[in-house]
């Protein structure tokens, strides 16, 4: 078990940076600047914090109580910087090698062991200046659980990357945290990076923990206005309540019905462009006098072109994203209504 509760003042803010992280992979989602590689960094040893305390288990790593600070090297921690870190002077061979304090054929073993399962073969005398982004990541990777550590630390290792390579690399590092069988945290600003590799998650800003949890939970149920925005919800107004499950969308001029009673800490909602689901004026007819029909007018729309789907922007502000299409030179038939089904509907603080 990884508990952490310090605090740091740093330049805009104070950083409040708690948590208990037992299984598996734990992201830390936020903007840039918001504390959370400050909190990696805590946790690692690379940086002091006012107060507080860090344990892993039974080692206490930092404690301001009893004046204890262990250093890096004695935290057995892993950290997979953005940069990662190699030793330019060093071999594919030997950066792998870096972290193996014994030195005998076993040692000889587990650098080939490791050189192997990270596709390095035939490069072991190469130098990291002569590796792509690709091979050095897989390369530090490679020396840092050559190490054994117990914790890996993970800070944005693929913001450096173009579309295609992040993407072929995050599968890979989905393989590696499948058979680490330590504790890891990933720090980043993709909410993709963190839905996939992640099993729970944090959401950051300013230096405060907004809301944490299972990540698929979070993405379901976000639960405050900045946490849907910064896991990619779109469409986000402020609310008047009108009654127990009813209420006036202000940005968007609609009257919306929620599946659930609407808490009082609620000041907005939120719909995932996805979510929402095209109708027929025909079908609209016949489901507007039901209660919860959440029927949206699709006036004025604006069609744009993405990569590998199309979205549209209403009048009133709202984004729809009709789904995944390869065709992008084929726009969708544009509906005369969608719908927000209730459930569907995020209440945020």
């Amino acid at each position: 078990m990884l508990t952490v509760d310090i605090k740091k003042e740093l330049n805009d803010f104070t950083l409040d940076f708690r948590l208990r992280h037992s299984e598996g992979c734990l992201g830390i989602l936020g903007p840039s600047g918001c504390g959370k590689s400050m909190g990696l960094k805590s946790i690692a040893g690379l940086v002091e914090p006012d107060s507080g305390i860090i344990s892993l288990d039974d080692k206490t790593f930092y404690s301001s109580r009893d004046r204890i600070s262990l250093r890096p090297q004695l935290r057995k921690t892993g950290y997979l910087f953005q940069s990662y870190a190699l030793f330019p002077n060093m071999t594919v061979e030997e950066n792998v090698g870096a972290g193996i304090s014994r030195r005998d054929k076993a040692r000889r073993n587990t650098i080939a062991a490791f050189i192997k399962r990270f596709q390095l073969s035939g490069l072991e005398k190469y130098y990291p200046g002569k590796l792509s982004g690709g091979q050095q990541q897989r390369a530090a990777l490679a020396r840092i659980l050559a190490s054994s550590p117990e914790l890996l630390l993970l800070d944005e290792p693929f913001s450096a990357m173009d579309t295609s390579l992040k993407e072929t690399l995050r599968l890979e590092l989905l393989h590696v945290l499948e058979d680490y069988h330590g504790l890891s945290i990933l720090v980043t600003h993709d909410k993709d990076e963190v839905y996939q590799l992640c099993n729970s998650l944090i959401v950051m800003e300013q230096g405060q923990i907004l809301c944490s949890g299972p990540t698929a939970d979070i993405f379901r149920n976000p639960g405050n206005r900045q946490a849907a925005l910064l896991t990619g919800c779109r469409n986000v107004s402020a609310i008047r309540k009108l009654g127990t499950r009813s209420l006036l969308a202000a940005d968007w001029n609609l009257s919306l019905t929620t599946a659930v009673d609407i808490p009082d800490t609620a000041k907005a909602v939120g719909i995932r462009p996805h979510s929402l689901v095209p109708l027929s004026m025909e079908d609209a007819d016949g489901l507007s006098a039901l209660p919860g029909a959440n029927l949206i007018p699709v006036k004025n729309p604006v069609v744009s072109a993405l990569p590998f789907e199309w979205e549209i922007h209403l009048e009133n502000g709202i984004r729809w994203t009709p789904g995944t299409n390869s065709r992008v030179s084929a726009p969708p038939s544009i509906p005369s209504w969608l719908r927000a089904a209730p459930e569907d509907l995020l209440l945020l603080s």
